[in-house]
C-alpha cells in the first residue's frame, strides 16, 4: 500500500510540474538563457530570462536529480527600456565546494534537470583547465556563417565548426568560459544592414533587430552556460547599440550613439544579465571583481571606464570611440585602490597563480595602433601588475591572436617562459563574429612569439600544478592547436591534490 501511495504521490507531483510548465509556457515564463556564475567558493548564481516579470524567482537544487530538496529565491526580475525579456537572478549560497549539484528554475519542463559543480577551494591543486574566448559574436544565419554582406570578410568555411561548437566539443572538459569583453556584436545590426547581410529596417526598429541578436546570441550559448559559469567583463560593444558610430558610405550619413534608444546605451544590457562576483570581492557591477578556483587566483578589470588617475577611459565622455558610458564609480581611482588591495591580499601559497583578464591590450601587433592599442590602460595597470607579480595577463579587442614574451614596460622579459619575473601578455580575439578578423601589422613586435591571423579560436589554459601553465590556441574549425606555450615558474607552495 505503501508503494501504491508513493507512486501516486509522485504521479501527482509530475503532473502537477507538467500543469506548471504549460501554463509558464502560455504566460511567458518559460526559463530561457540560462547561465551560471561563481558566487564565492560556496556560491553559485543562476540566471535565466522569460517573457515575463517573476514575482519570486525560485531554484530547485539538491545533490542527486531526484532530490531537489532545496530551494532558493530572490526578488531580483528585472528589465529595461527597450528589453524583450526579464532577467532572473537566484544566488544559491552555503554550497559544499567542488561538488556536483543538480538545479532547475521554476516553471521549467520537469523532465529537464541541470546540473553545476562549483568551484575548487583555495589551496586545492588538482590540475584542471579553462577556456578563454574573447570578441564572440553571434553565429548562424544573423551573425557569423558561410557568407557575409558585401564590403565584410572572412565567412566560415563550409565546413568549419564555430567558436560555439567547438567550445561545446573541444572545450567540454574545461571548468568555466571567461568571456572578457565584446559578447553577441547584436550593436552589428545597423552595420549588417548596410551591407545587405539583413533585411533594411528603420532607426526607430533598429532596437528590436538588437535585441534580437542579443536573445539570439544567449539562447545558442545556453548548452554551455547552463552547465558551466560564464564569467564576463565589459567589452566595448557592450556599451551601446551601435559601437560608437557607422557610416553609410552609399548614402553619405554617418550615425552616432544618439541613434540608441533608451535601455540600448551606458551597459544598460550587460549590468542587467548577469551577476558577476563583485559583492564576494568588494569589486564593483560586471565590471571589476576576482573569485578562487583551486590554485589560481582570477581578476577581471574594467578597460573601458574608470581607469583612474585622472585618466578618460576608452568609453567615458570624451573617450577614443565616443561611447558616452561611464564612470560607474563616483569614487576617485575606485577600480586601481581595489585591484592594488586585492592583489595585495591574494595568499600565493593557496592560489600561486594570478592571471588577469581586460578587454584591450597595450602589447599587440596591430595595424590602427592608435585606436586600438590602450596606452592609457598600461599606465595605470602594469605598476600594479608588476608590484604583485601577476602571471599571466589576458586581452582581446584585436580580432586576431597573438602570443607574446612576459614584458615589462615594453621590454621582453630575458628569462622568457623560464621563470619570468614579468607578467606573460596573450592576446586572443579571434573567437569571431559577423566582421572577421582582424590583420596584424608585419613585421610583427619584438615581443612577439607567435601570432596569427587567418583563423577562428579560443585559449584553453591548463594548471598543471603550482610552478607550470600551458596555454592552447584551438582552431575553432576543425580543434587542432595551432600553438602551445608552458609558463615556468620556480616557487614552492602548499597547496595540493583535493587540498580542501
Amino acid at each position: 500500500m505503501g508503494h501504491f501511495l508513493t507512486f501516486v504521490s509522485a504521479a501527482l507531483t509530475t503532473a502537477a510540474l507538467f500543469t506548471d510548465h504549460v501554463n509558464a509556457a502560455n504566460n511567458g515564463t518559460t526559463p530561457m538563457q540560462l547561465r551560471l556564475a561563481y558566487a564565492g567558493p560556496t556560491g553559485m548564481v543562476v540566471s535565466w530570462n522569460t517573457y515575463s516579470k517573476l514575482e519570486r524567482p525560485t531554484v530547485r537544487y539538491g545533490l542527486a536529480p531526484w532530490a531537489l530538496t532545496n530551494t532558493a529565491s530572490s526578488d531580483v526580475s528585472i528589465t529595461y527600456n527597450t528589453s524583450t525579456t526579464y532577467n532572473n537572478h537566484v544566488k544559491i549560497t552555503n554550497l559544499a565546494p567542488n561538488t556536483l549539484y543538480y538545479y532547475q528554475p521554476q516553471h521549467s519542463n520537469s523532465s529537464t534537470l541541470y546540473s553545476f559543480k562549483t568551484s575548487r577551494p583555495a589551496g586545492d591543486g588538482t590540475p584542471y583547465s579553462i577556456a578563454v574566448a574573447v570578441d564572440m559574436g553571434l553565429m548562424g544565419p544573423d551573425g557569423l556563417t558561410t557568407h557575409v554582406g558585401k564590403g565584410a570578410s572572412h565567412p566560415l568555411g563550409p565546413h568549419d565548426n564555430n567558436t560555439i561548437q567547438s567550445l561545446q566539443e573541444q572545450g567540454k572538459d574545461t571548468e568555466f568560459l571567461w568571456h572578457p569583453g565584446d559578447i553577441a556584436y547584436a550593436d552589428y545590426w545597423l552595420k549588417e544592414e548596410i551591407q545587405g547581410f539583413l533585411p533594411n529596417t528603420t532607426i526607430e526598429e533598429g532596437a528590436e533587430v538588437y535585441e534580437s541578436l542579443m536573445n539570439q546570441y544567449y539562447d545558442e550559448l545556453t548548452p554551455i552556460t547552463s552547465k558551466k559559469p560564464y564569467m564576463v567583463g565589459p567589452g566595448n560593444h557592450e556599451a551601446n547599440c551601435d559601437n560608437g558610430g557607422t557610416t553609410d558610405k552609399a548614402h553619405n550619413i554617418t550615425y552616432t550613439v544618439s541613434i540608441c534608444m533608451p535601455g540600448q546605451t551606458n551597459f544598460t544590457g550587460y549590468r542587467n544579465h548577469f551577476r558577476m562576483p563583485s559583492a564576494e570581492s568588494n569589486g564593483l557591477g560586471n565590471f571589476w571583481y576576482s573569485f578562487d578556483h583551486g590554485m589560481v587566483h582570477y581578476v577581471q578589470i574594467d578597460t573601458e571606464t574608470d581607469l583612474g588617475h585622472g585618466l578618460t577611459g576608452p568609453d567615458e565622455p570624451g573617450g577614443s570611440e565616443g561611447e558616452n558610458s561611464g564612470p560607474f564609480s563616483n569614487i576617485r581611482d575606485a577600480q586601481l585602490n581595489w585591484l592594488q588591495q586585492d592583489l595585495a591580499s591574494v595568499d600565493r601559497s593557496k592560489t600561486p597563480w594570478v592571471v588577469v583578464a581586460g578587454h584591450r591590450p597595450w602589447y599587440i601587433s596591430a595595424t590602427n595602433r592608435s585606436s586600438t592599442v590602450c596606452e592609457d590602460c598600461r599606465k595605470v595597470f602594469e605598476p600594479i601588475f608588476l608590484k604583485y607579480s601577476v602571471d599571466l595577463v589576458l586581452s582581446g579587442h584585436v580580432h586576431a591572436y597573438e602570443r607574446n614574451a612576459p614584458i615589462s614596460y615594453t621590454n621582453p622579459d630575458p628569462n622568457e617562459l623560464n621563470n619570468p619575473s614579468a607578467p606573460w601578455y596573450i592576446t586572443n580575439g579571434a573567437a569571431g563574429h559577423y566582421d572577421g578578423l582582424d590583420p596584424l601589422l608585419r613585421p610583427l613586435q619584438n615581443y612577439s612569439r607567435f601570432a596569427q591571423d587567418s583563423a577562428y579560436g579560443w585559449s584553453r589554459l591548463t594548471f598543471h600544478n603550482c610552478t607550470h601553465l600551458t596555454h592552447e590556441f584551438v582552431a575553432s574549425a576543425n580543434g587542432t592547436v595551432l600553438d602551445t606555450a608552458t609558463l615556468f615558474k620556480d616557487r614552492k607552495c602548499s597547496v595540493s591534490r583535493h587540498g580542501w
